[in-house]
């Protein structure tokens, strides 16, 4: 083989080794991706089905259910719009309770009860980390400063 062609055959199977390599890492990142939609858009039929997905909202008062068997909990979320069923089993979070916001992560069963494999519980909406608090209250002191000279 000539040197010329040692080296177009080197540069071809590079290129072969990185394309195989970002189809691959693209794939895994295709598998792992899991979007959020509200109670509205699954019961629009948005959602994808047999696949994993998260729903996020509010637990609506009063719909917080435990089973027999101590660690399946039934609640349903909604968006006040829209309500969507969902069975947990495990343990909740702390912050977990009615009316309070809840993701969940899991799957849109054939009946239309979300089957959660995870769920999180939100803070409170008015809830700011101290950082961010603090850049805003530089912020708006800053604002003022300029304002008034």
């Amino acid at each position: 083989m000539k040197p010329r062609h040692k080296k177009l055959t080197i540069i071809i199977m590079s290129v072969a080794a990185l394309g195989l390599s970002a189809a691959l890492v693209l794939d895994a990142f295709q598998s792992n991706l899991v979007f959020f939609f509200s109670p509205s858009q699954v019961a629009a039929n948005e959602a994808p089905r047999g696949r994993s997905f998260r729903i996020g909202g509010l637990v609506e008062e009063g719909s917080v259910k435990r089973q027999s068997d101590g660690i399946t909990v039934s609640f349903v979320v909604t968006d006040t719009a829209k309500n969507i069923p969902v069975v947990y089993t495990g343990i909740l979070p702390d912050l977990f309770k009615e009316g309070k916001g809840v993701v969940a992560q899991g799957k849109l069963s054939a009946d239309g009860v979300f089957r959660a494999d995870e769920v999180l519980a939100k803070h409170d909406e008015n809830y700011m980390p101290p950082e961010a608090a603090d850049a805003l209250e530089q912020a708006s002191k800053a604002q003022k400063t300029v304002v008034i000279k």
